[in-house]
C-alpha cells in the first residue's frame, strides 16, 4: 500500500508518543520556519489526491530547482514498483512538483541516483524515438478529460531527450498508444550531487480539456532505472499491466492514476495556428518516361489547426508534401501475401488514434482505414490538393473525420481522387468501446464508380486481463456484388502467468476495402494459443519464462478448403538484464491453387507441401551499448529447405551523440525448382547535435530487387513547432560487391524545406 507524505508524518508522530510523551511530540513537530506546504492526500474513494499549487514568480525552465517555491512545498515521492518487484518501494527515491500560472503547467522531479553518471542508461536525445524508452527517463501522464482511459503523456531522459505520445483506451493492448502525437512545450534538465532534476513547461494551449476555469485531471508519474530494468510509480500497478515485461507499459493504466486537483485553467480560445512551408527539389529519374535528369522544382503549401470548442480540433491542409519523410525500410518476402509498410507521414500520424478500428494483433483482420491508401499509388506520388480533419471527444464520443483530395491529372493511368473517412467510438462500462466507421473513394480501382466501407466494431476489457473484440463490416465497389463481408469475434485473456486466445475471422472474397489493407483475400482464420510464464523466485538472474502453443488455420472462404495451417511451440526467457532467449519449432502447411514465383528465377507449382523448421534467436538489451537480435532458422521450407541466419534490431552506441544502427539478415534456399539466396542490410548512422536537431543516414542493399539506396536527412526544430530539412536520396541497379562500376542511377533526389509556425 501506498504511504503518503501525511501518512508517514502521523505514523512517526503516534509513535513518539508511545515512546514517551509530550516532549519527544513536540520535538517532532516541525517548526513554522522549516514547515513545508503538504500536496498529497487521499481521498474519500482512497484514490491519491496531488493539489496543483498556483505560482505567481515565473518557473525558469533551465533544470535547476532553485525558486523559492521549492522549499515552501513538500514534493511528492514514495513511488511504488510496477516491475520487478510488483509493490515494493522504488529502489531510488523520486522527489516531484506539479505547479501552474496563467499560462502553462509545470511539472518538475529531482530524480536520485546511488550510483556515479557513468552508470546511467542515457544514450539517446531525438524526440519520439522509440530508443527513449529504453533510457533512464522521468514521465508525467494527464487525462484532462478524467474520463479515465485516454490521456498524453511527456518524457524526458537525463541528457534531455524528450518524448510526447497520447493514449486512447487506455493503450488498447499496445495499439492505441500513438508516440507520433505531438505538441508545442518545453523542458530542461540538470545535475545534483546524487543524481538529476528535469523541468517540464506544458502551455495550457498546447491541451485539450473540458470547459470551466476550475479543472479536476487525473494524473500519473513514471520513473524509469534501466540499469535496474525497474518501473515505478505513483500510484500502485499490478505487474500485469505491463502487458508482459514491458517497463512502458504500466502509464497505460489511466484507470489507476491519480487525481490532479485545484487546478485552474485558462479559458480556452480560438487557438490557431498556421505553419506555412517552402520546399525546393532536384530530381533525377532515368526509369521515367521520358527520363528526368536534375529538374528542379520550388512549391508552396500551409497546414492550419485551430480549435472548435474545447474538445474538437480542425486541420486543414493545401498542396501538402512529405518531401522530409524518411524512405521506407525493405523487407524479404518469402510468401505469397502483401506486405505491410507503416506510415510515416506527419499529417496523417497525428489523429491516428481517433481512426483506429478494433484489430486483435493474434489474427489476420483487414486494416480498415489505412492512411498509405491515400497520396501513394501504383508505386507512384499522387499530389494532395487539399484536405481537412476533425478530431477530438463529444461527450464519450471520440471522433474522426477525413477528407483529402488527390490530383492525379499529370500522371499517366490514375485519376483524381477524393478520400473520405468517418471514425466514432462510443466509450462503454469502464474500458471498453463500441463504433463505427464509413470510408468512401470517389473513384473505385474496382471499375467506374466509388467505393465505400461499412463497419461496426466493438472492444470490451473485463477486470485486468480479460477482452472480447468483435466486428463487421461490408464494402461495396462496382462489379462486386455478393460475399463482399468480413466480420470476426476474438477471445484473449492476458494474464501476466497465464495467457489465452482464441479467435475467429472471415474475409469473403469481394470484400474490398481500397482505402484499407488486406495481406490475403478470401479466407476464413481461426486461432488458438495457450501460455504459460511463471516468474521463478529461486533463480535471480531470470525474470520470466515463456511457454507458448499456437494453432491456426485457414480455409477458403467460398470452397471452405484449407490453404495454410501452423502448428507452433515456443520457449522464451527473459533475463532480469533485459536480454531474451527463445527456440521455436514450426510445423506449417501451405497448398497452392496456382503457381507461386517465390523469386526472379523460381517458381512453385501447384500442389500441398507440409514443412517443418526450426528457429533459435537470443537479443540482447536495447539498454545496452551494443544490441540486436541474433537469430538462426533451419529445416524444411516448400519442397526444399532454408538455412536463415542474420542480425537485426541492431544499435551501437558510439556516444550518448552518435549511433550506429546495423542489420544483415540473409536466406539461403534450396529447393527442387531452383536454389536462390537473398540478402538484405541496413545501416542507419543518426548523430544528435540536441533533442531539436539531429542528421541521420539510412543505407539498404536488397538484393532481391538489385537495389542499393542511400538517404540522407538533417532536421533542425529552430524553434518550436517550425522546422529546417535537408534531405538527399538515390537508387542504384547494383549489387554493392559486384562490378563497382555497375552502380547505375534509378533515381536521385535533393529537397530543402522550411515550415514556420505562427500561434494566434
Amino acid at each position: 500500500m501506498l504511504s503518503s507524505p501525511v501518512v508517514n508524518r502521523h505514523c512517526r508522530l503516534a509513535f513518539l508518543v508511545r515512546l514517551g510523551g509530550l516532549a519527544a511530540l513536540l520535538a517532532a513537530v516541525p517548526s513554522p520556519a522549516d514547515a513545508q506546504e503538504v500536496v498529497i492526500s487521499r481521498n474519500a474513494e482512497g484514490r491519491i489526491s496531488i493539489r496543483a499549487v498556483r505560482v505567481t514568480e515565473p518557473i525558469e525552465i533551465d533544470g535547476n530547482l532553485d525558486e523559492a517555491v521549492y522549499r515552501d512545498i513538500e514534493p511528492i515521492s514514495d513511488f511504488i514498483q510496477q516491475i520487478p518487484d510488483e509493490g515494493a518501494p522504488a529502489s531510488e527515491p523520486t522527489e516531484v512538483w506539479v505547479f501552474y500560472d496563467d499560462d502553462n503547467l509545470y511539472v518538475t522531479a529531482k530524480n536520485y541516483e546511488s550510483v556515479p553518471e557513468v552508470d546511467w542508461v542515457a544514450n539517446e536525445m531525438r524526440r519520439d524515438t522509440s530508443q527513449l524508452r529504453t533510457n533512464d527517463s522521468f514521465s508525467v501522464m494527464l487525462d484532462t478529460y478524467l474520463d479515465r482511459r485516454n490521456g498524453v503523456a511527456f518524457l524526458v531522459s537525463p541528457i534531455g531527450g524528450f518524448s510526447d505520445f497520447a493514449i486512447s483506451n487506455e493503450g488498447d493492448r499496445g495499439r492505441g498508444v500513438n508516440f507520433d502525437w505531438n505538441i508545442v512545450w518545453d523542458s530542461r534538465v540538470g545535475r545534483f550531487d546524487g543524481g538529476w532534476t528535469v523541468e517540464m513547461e506544458i502551455p495550457f494551449r498546447s491541451l485539450r480539456y473540458e470547459p470551466g476555469e476550475e479543472q479536476l485531471w487525473g494524473i500519473q508519474f513514471r520513473r524509469i532505472i534501466r540499469r535496474l530494468n525497474e518501473a515505478s510509480y505513483l500510484t500502485e500497478l499490478p505487474i500485469s499491466a505491463a502487458l508482459g515485461n514491458s517497463l512502458v507499459a504500466g502509464m497505460w493504466r489511466i484507470s489507476e492514476a491519480g487525481n490532479l486537483e485545484e487546478l485552474q485553467v485558462p479559458p480556452r480560445n480560438f487557438n490557431l495556428e498556421i505553419k506555412p512551408y517552402g520546399l525546393g527539389t532536384l530530381t533525377t529519374n532515368r526509369r521515367a518516361m521520358p527520363p528526368v535528369d536534375n529538374e528542379a522544382e520550388q512549391q508552396y503549401g500551409v497546414d492550419v489547426k485551430f480549435g472548435i470548442t474545447n474538445n474538437l480540433t480542425a486541420d486543414f491542409t493545401y498542396n501538402t508534401d512529405f518531401a522530409q519523410v524518411e524512405v521506407d525500410e525493405r523487407q524479404v518476402n518469402l510468401t505469397r501475401f502483401n506486405l505491410f509498410f507503416p506510415e510515416k507521414r506527419d499529417f496523417f500520424l497525428e489523429g491516428r488514434g481517433n481512426f483506429d478500428f478494433v484489430q486483435p494483433r493474434n489474427l489476420d483482420i483487414p486494416t480498415m482505414f489505412f492512411s498509405r491508401r491515400i497520396g501513394l499509388e501504383q508505386g507512384q506520388v499522387v499530389p494532395i490538393d487539399a484536405g481537412a480533419r476533425l478530431t477530438g471527444k463529444i461527450g464519450d464520443v471520440d471522433v474522426g473525420a477525413l477528407n483529402i483530395n488527390t490530383d492525379g491529372s499529370d500522371l499517366p493511368g490514375i485519376e483524381s481522387t477524393s478520400f473520405s473517412v468517418l471514425r466514432l467510438k462510443q466509450d462503454v462500462f469502464g474500458r471498453s468501446t463500441v463504433g463505427m466507421m464509413l470510408t468512401d473513394r470517389s473513384n473505385s480501382l474496382a471499375g467506374d464508380g466509388s467505393n465505400q466501407l461499412y463497419g461496426i466494431d466493438g472492444s470490451f476489457d473485463f477486470l485486468d486481463d480479460y477482452s472480447i473484440d468483435t466486428y463487421f463490416a461490408k464494402t461495396e465497389s462496382p462489379g462486386l456484388t455478393d460475399q463482399d463481408q468480413s466480420y470476426m469475434g476474438n477471445f484473449d485473456y492476458n494474464g501476466d502467468r497465464y495467457g489465452l486466445t482464441a479467435g475467429y475471422l472471415v474475409v469473403e472474397k469481394n470484400f474490398n476495402p481500397e482505402i484499407g489493407f488486406k495481406r490475403r483475400n478470401n479466407f476464413k482464420q481461426m486461432q488458438g494459443s495457450a501460455r504459460f510464464s511463471p516468474r521463478p523466485a529461486s533463480i535471480d538472474w531470470i525474470r520470466r519464462f515463456n511457454f507458448q502453443a499456437l494453432t491456426q488455420s485457414y480455409r477458403s472462404a467460398d470452397l471452405d478448403e484449407l490453404e495454410t495451417r501452423q502448428h507452433q511451440l515456443i520457449f522464451n526467457t527473459e533475463f532480469e538484464n533485459s536480454d531474451q532467449f527463445q527456440v521455436s519449432i514450426s510445423d506449417d502447411f501451405e497448398m497452392l491453387t496456382r503457381p507461386f514465383a517465390i523469386s526472379r528465377n523460381v517458381t512453385l507449382q501447384p500442389g500441398s507441401y507440409d514443412f517443418t523448421n526450426y528457429e533459435v534467436f537470443y537479443r540482447l538489451g536495447a539498454q545496452r551499448r551494443f544490441s540486436g537480435r541474433f537469430s538462426i532458422r533451419l529445416g524444411d521450407f516448400w519442397s526444399g529447405e532454408n538455412t536463415a541466419f542474420g542480425y537485426d534490431f541492431g544499435r551501437i552506441e558510439i556516444s550518448p551523440q552518435l549511433s550506429v544502427e546495423p542489420g544483415y539478415l540473409i536466406n539461403q534456399v534450396k529447393l527442387p525448382e531452383g536454389d536462390f539466396r537473398t540478402e538484405l542490410g541496413r545501416v542507419r548512422l543518426t548523430y544528435t547535435f540536441s533533442p531539436r536537431m539531429y542528421f541521420s543516414g539510412l543505407v539498404q542493399y536488397d538484393s532481391n530487387a538489385s537495389s542499393f539506396s542511400t538517404n540522407f536527412r538533417f532536421r533542425w526544430e529552430w524553434a518550436p513547432g517550425s522546422e529546417l530539412f535537408l534531405v538527399y536520396s538515390d537508387d542504384r541497379d547494383t549489387s554493392p560487391f559486384g562490378d563497382p562500376r555497375s552502380f547505375e542511377l534509378r533515381n536521385r533526389g535533393w529537397a530543402i524545406k522550411f515550415n514556420r509556425l505562427f500561434q494566434i
